[in-house]
């Protein structure tokens, strides 16, 4: 089977979803065009200056334990930049200390005498049945082992991934390896955390941070990139699509044969409304949570050890979490410098962002030296707003993806993909992207 050379696609968005879908469709041997309507492509990975440094202000690391994001850099040839942390050990910041994060599976214990010995929660341990039905995190969990190893493990750990809160999350759609324990979630993780341990490194990232990997996907993608190109519509035609793209005063229309629309949730609604109305509602009812890192560049080697830390919200600090990515990767280490980025920002917490950039950077700092210790004046400091970046998997999300699925299957021509769907990383979301282009060329095959 082939696709015919005629084929037209567009795909709405250049984030690493987009960016996946478009490759993998030039590559089956589509005609592509990858609208963004932003000056730069990759969505929420960035590389910035910082103290003369270039550095990720979004994501820095990738999942190593899927293969779609490991795949990708393969197939674009970057494997000599792909790089294991130096170390993964995290603390919690709680009760007045940094206190080393004893072994979990997403917060649960793994080692109760570990845990014990840190001093970071207590456990009220129950046998409880796995319900069949979707739950929150936060009722399953502490239903089973209490509000203190909720509040002080679990829920620092998912206001890391999602900047949610596990009152809201669903524990299908956010956690699914915490359903998978069982019963006994502490028999449970002992023996999924000895498996994991044999599996290989959890995280790789690129020397020179992943904030490359969109550019070099497009670079190698063979298809065609138009920056400042909003989609303003789009349009069923008797034998295709028509986007709209550009200034509301200079529209122009394009013609293709199938659209890929990998905005995020509020915008992909607002495009596929008339022609898939069931899937732009499930879609529209998506919130997003919007949160800030805080990149330090410091003139010293680091006095401590560890990758960093995370904050339970119970404790009441600005931050969420710090990461010292200069103990962190080898790369960052061998500039000279200490580099930690502090993360802020949680659902519903939309006005700590609306503080300056001084203001932010400084209480940031203040609470990075109430947790380290002394630290120096930093020698320079960028703050990357990341406004409404982050889906929220509430309650009935899995159920809701579906009902966009069983939708958007009805319109030939169309699809979606993106972190609101089934996961939020970056191997999810090139999995995201991946699927729906080879749907689109599967519809699109003819015989030779």
């Amino acid at each position: 089977m082939s696709v015919s050379a005629s084929m037209r696609v567009a795909v709405v968005g250049g984030g690493m979803a987009g960016l996946a879908a478009a490759h993998e469709l030039a590559a089956g041997g589509a005609d592509v065009v990858v609208l963004e309507g932003s000056d730069r492509l990759g969505g929420k990975l960035r590389l910035g200056d910082v103290g003369g440094l270039t550095l990720d202000l979004g994501a820095e690391s990738m999942l190593a334990r899927r293969p779609e994001a490991l795949d990708l850099v393969h197939t674009i040839g970057l494997d000599d930049r792909l790089v294991n942390p130096r170390t993964i050990s995290a603390a919690i910041w709680t009760h007045g200390a940094l206190r080393a994060m004893p072994a979990t599976v997403m917060g649960i214990p793994a080692d109760v005498a570990e845990l014990a010995a840190s001093g970071i929660a207590g456990i009220d341990a129950h046998v409880l049945p796995v319900p069949e039905g979707d739950i929150s995190v936060a009722e399953f969990v502490s239903a089973r082992l209490g509000r203190d190893v909720l509040e002080r493990l679990v829920e620092p750990l998912l206001g890391g991934v999602y900047a949610g809160h596990t009152d809201s999350l669903s524990l299908r759609a956010t956690t699914p390896q915490i359903a998978a324990l069982g019963a006994d979630l502490l028999a449970g993780a002992t023996s999924a955390r000895a498996a994991a341990t044999a599996t290989g490194p959890v995280f790789a990232g690129l020397v020179g941070g992943v904030g490359q990997l969109p550019a070099a996907v497009a670079a190698a993608g063979g298809f065609e990139v138009r920056l400042a190109s909003t989609v303003r519509a789009v349009t069923r035609t008797a034998d295709g699509w028509r986007l709209s793209v550009g200034p509301t005063t200079d529209v122009e229309h394009l013609d293709v044969d199938a659209v890929v629309v990998a905005a995020p949730a509020p915008a992909a609604a607002r495009l596929i409304a008339q022609d898939a109305p069931d899937a732009a509602f499930a879609l529209a009812a998506i919130d997003y949570a919007s949160m800030a890192i805080v990149t330090y560049v410091f003139d010293e080697p680091p006095t401590f050890d560890g990758s960093g830390f995370l904050v339970p919200p119970i404790d009441g600090t600005f931050i969420k979490a710090a990461t010292v990515s200069s103990n962190k990767w080898g790369w960052v280490a061998d500039t000279g410098r200490t580099v930690i980025r502090a993360s802020v920002g949680r659902a519903g917490e939309a006005t700590l962002l609306q503080h300056d950039d001084q203001e932010i950077t400084a209480r940031a700092l203040t609470d990075l030296r109430t947790a380290f210790g002394a630290l120096p004046e930093p020698l320079d400091a960028v703050v990357q707003r990341w406004g409404g970046a982050l889906p929220q998997y509430d309650v009935g999300h899995l159920e809701r993806v579906e009902l966009i699925d069983r939708s958007i299957a009805t319109v030939p021509g169309l699809e979606v993909c993106g972190a609101a769907h089934r996961g939020v990383g970056i191997p999810a979301v090139i999995a995201s992207g991946r699927a729906a282009a080879r749907r689109v060329l599967d519809a699109g095959t003819m015989e030779p």
